[in-house]
Formats: C-alpha cells, sequence, structure tokens
C-alpha cells in the first residue's frame, strides 16, 4: 500500500486508486484542503466547501461506474480570470468585472462535466499584465522558496505556482500571453504548459490579448502534465493513444535538443545559467544530444516585449470598450504600461501584428536539426517585492522575467517549463523546452524523457524552506 498522502501521489496514481475504489474523492479534497496555507495568500477567492461537494459529486459518478475523464475528482485550482461559477471574476483589479466575464467557458465547463474538484480562484497581476506577480489591490503571494523574505512568485498567473507548492490543488489553471503560465512555473519550482495558439479555446477567460492569449497548466511534475493535458485537450478524444504512445517510447536517443540562441542565455541573473548547464551535462550523460540550433528571431521579439509589442494596445482598447470605469483604480505599475501601448497608432499596431506574423513564419523553419530548443525560462531571480515596488524598479525586473518566454508567444510556438536547479539565491531555476506550433504531443514525450533523467522538484529540489515546519 502506498504510504503517501493522497495530496502527494501522481495524478495517474490517484486516477487509478479513485477508480479501484481505494481512495474517494472527498477524502483527496480534505486532504488537499488540510495543506492550505492562509499566509501564502495564493487564493483571492478560496472555496474548500464547493470543493467538497463537488468531490462528493465524483465520488457518486464512480460509483456507478461513471468515469469520465482524468482530472475526476482531482482538485484544481483556477486564475481569476476565468468565469467559475460560484465566484466571482476580478481579474486582479478591485471590481468584479463585468458580466460577459463571470460565465464558465469551455475548459471550464470541460472539467465540470468531468467532476472535477475547484479550489477556488487564485490570485493575478491586474488584467494578467505582468510578469513578477505583485498586485498592490489583494496583496502579492508569498514565493514559498523564501521562508524569511517576501519575493515574488512570477505572473501573471501568481497564486496558481503557490497552491500547488502547499498542496491545496494537483493541478492549476493559467493563462500565458507571454510567460503567465511559465513564470510563476519556474520560480515556484513547479511545471508550466504553454499550449500553442488556438489548440485550447479562452473563452470564458479576460482577455489581455487576442492576439497572443492561449490557456495553460502549472503542474507539480512533467508526469502530471501529461495526465492534465490528456484530460482537458479536446483532440485527445481522436488522438489520446498518440501521446501515451509517444511519451512511453520516448528514450534519450530519440530527440536532439538545440540551446545556441545567444539571446535567451545571455544577461542571466547569478547561478541561472549554471543550474541549467549542470541539468544539461547530466542529460548529455545519460545520452541526450545537444546541439548549437539559432531561433534568430528570439531577438526581434524582445525588442518588441520593451515596446509592448500588441498586449498594450489591445488591453488599452478592450478596457476602453468594455470596462471604462477600471481605468481610475489601475495599478500605476500596469497603467503606465498600458499608457504607453494605447498611445501608438493604428500604422504602429498593424506594423507590429505583421513583424509577428513574420517571425512566426521564420521561426517555424528553425527545428530542421532538432526537435525542441533550450533555455533557461526565466533570466532572473525571483525579487522581493519591496525592491519592485515602483515604476522605475519593477520595469526592468519584469522585463527581465518576460524576457526569455516571450519569445514562444510571440513566435507562435509552444513551450514548457521544468525544474532543474537552484540559483545562487537559493530560488529554483527552471529550463525552457519550446517546440513548433502544435507540436505538445513531442513537447510533452521530451520532457517526460528528461524529468526521468533529472528527478522531479521533490526529488531534485527538496521541498521549499517556506512550507518546512
Amino acid at each position: 500500500m502506498n504510504s503517501q498522502r493522497p495530496s502527494q501521489r501522481p495524478l495517474a496514481e490517484i486516477a487509478r486508486s479513485l477508480r479501484d475504489g481505494s481512495l474517494t474523492a472527498v477524502s483527496l479534497a480534505q486532504d488537499c484542503l488540510s495543506n492550505h496555507v492562509s499566509e501564502l495568500n495564493a487564493y483571492r477567492d478560496w472555496t474548500p466547501d464547493a470543493a467538497l461537494r463537488q468531490a462528493e459529486k465524483a465520488d457518486a459518478a464512480l460509483s456507478q461506474a461513471q468515469d469520465l475523464g482524468a482530472l475526476q475528482g482531482v482538485p484544481i485550482s483556477v486564475k481569476d480570470l476565468y468565469g467559475l461559477e460560484g465566484t466571482e471574476t476580478f481579474a486582479g483589479s478591485p471590481a468584479a468585472m463585468p458580466d460577459p466575464w463571470q460565465a464558465e467557458g469551455d475548459l471550464i465547463k470541460g472539467l465540470r462535466n468531468q467532476h472535477g474538484v475547484f479550489t477556488g480562484k487564485t490570485h493575478t497581476v491586474e488584467f494578467a499584465f505582468g510578469g513578477l506577480g505583485v498586485n498592490s489591490h489583494w496583496g502579492t503571494p508569498k514565493n514559498p522558496w523564501d521562508a524569511k523574505e517576501h519575493r515574488v512568485p512570477g505572473g501573471s498567473s501568481s497564486g496558481a505556482g503557490v497552491s500547488l507548492c502547499e498542496g491545496s490543488a494537483l493541478v492549476a489553471l493559467g493563462s500565458d500571453t507571454a510567460g503567465s503560465v511559465r513564470i510563476p512555473a519556474s520560480m515556484t519550482g513547479c511545471v508550466g504548459l504553454k499550449t500553442s495558439f488556438g489548440r485550447w479555446p479562452v473563452s470564458g477567460i479576460f482577455p489581455l490579448s487576442p492576439t497572443l492569449d492561449t490557456a495553460g497548466i502549472l503542474t507539480r511534475t512533467v508526469a502530471d502534465s501529461v495526465t492534465a493535458f490528456s484530460a482537458i485537450d479536446p483532440h485527445q478524444r481522436s488522438y489520446g493513444p498518440r501521446l501515451a504512445r509517444e511519451v512511453s517510447r520516448c528514450q534519450p536517443s530519440d530527440f536532439v535538443l538545440g540551446s545556441g540562441e545567444n539571446a535567451l542565455w545571455a544577461d542571466c541573473e547569478s547561478g541561472i545559467v549554471e543550474a541549467v548547464d549542470a541539468a544539461l551535462r547530466e542529460l548529455s550523460e545519460a545520452g541526450v544530444r545537444i546541439v548549437d540550433a539559432a531561433l534568430p528571431e528570439a531577438a526581434p521579439a524582445i525588442e518588441l516585449l520593451k515596446v509592448g509589442s500588441v498586449v498594450a494596445a489591445e488591453i488599452d482598447e478592450m478596457l476602453t470598450s468594455t470596462a471604462p470605469q477600471w481605468r481610475d483604480t489601475l495599478d500605476p505599475l500596469v497603467s503606465s504600461r498600458i499608457k504607453d501601448g494605447g498611445s501608438i497608432s493604428a500604422t504602429e499596431y498593424l506594423q507590429r501584428r505583421r513583424k509577428l506574423q513574420s517571425l512566426s513564419q521564420l521561426a517555424a523553419t528553425r527545428f530542421e536539426t532538432c526537435q525542441v530548443m533550450i533555455s533557461p525560462t526565466v533570466a532572473i531571480s525571483p525579487p522581493r517585492v519591496s525592491d519592485v515596488d515602483s515604476i522605475e524598479t519593477y520595469r526592468p525586473k519584469n522585463i527581465g522575467a518576460l524576457r526569455n518566454t516571450c519569445a514562444a508567444n510571440y513566435l507562435g510556438l509552444c513551450a514548457i517549463t521544468i525544474p532543474v536547479g537552484l540559483d545562487k539565491s537559493k530560488m529554483p531555476v527552471g529550463l525552457q523546452l519550446i517546440a513548433p506550433r502544435l507540436h505538445e504531443e513531442t513537447l510533452l514525450a521530451i520532457a517526460t524523457c528528461l524529468e526521468n533523467i533529472l528527478g522531479n522538484a521533490a526529488q531534485r529540489l527538496g521541498t521549499p524552506p517556506g512550507l518546512k515546519g
């Protein structure tokens, strides 16, 4: 018998135990809910009573042999951009959003039909417009990897990784426009998957940028990500065996990693490149081939990030058209960046759209010698909240957080981050894997192989100091 607490087990094992009757969804939910650490401030809306009711429904369905999907009975946290019945969507702002953004979209409906268990709404940066995770309206969640200092958890899905670290949720729903799933995953020692643009529906999710928004997931391990992806992805109904086949067959000699793009490696803070290099040496010794493979489009993508890409203009228009009253309460760290992007002309906006399309077409041709490109996920260590409380100190750190992740969004690719070590400040470091559009199955198969060699976060990094004792 497995002596681990239910909340510590892999999702695939949990799914089997729920179906053979050795575990109930209610007992799993109770275990996860007992892990909640309110001081970490992962949630804007914590809903334990609703979660237990949903767990009871999951058990009732299972008792009648209704197997509705791998996430049936599994506790899931939801970013406060998603409409979720029984809660209000604030999108990180001080007031609830208009009615259109309160309704559940396709992803939530699918998980509800599957009898997933929703633990509540996790914090987000206001309107998801920021990579550090700070929020002056609701408070910034605490990164559990520092027990003494209040460090940022990464954004914009700022409460998502924290909910996984504490164990109140086993899957966290986020969104990723320039890194908002992968940055918090990297900064909290989790796995974060950014899906290809258009692969998952974004209905019912407050939009930051219709041009770039993607839905994504954070999980504790790559193995959990495979389980969650297979349960959520609409295409898995037809092609599910492909993912299982690729994951089970993938061996170190079956793929090549490309690591040669200097724009994603230069000027990282102390210990980050060193941690990634150490992991790559282990992979190489295990038979994984690593070659130089340029992604020259990354550099102009980063330059677009610095001027707001199309994102600032699109959220500026969204607020003007649908929620103008929310401008009066915008956090200055957010409003200053929206103001910059909103001031561009229609010509400049269309030129940036055209630039993104051109860069995406070129980037798609860069995978001839490798299946995935690799880099450090985030170029900076999570800063103390007190060190990014002004526009002058916030902006360079925000660019540093988003610099390496924005390329996958701007270039039309999919990506995942896996934890590989700690930096000089003893904060988590992620390895980013980037693959061509709609190659999530290959991406997950390779990431699984790497995790099997390197170990998962618990094995490689240990327990976050902020959760000990």
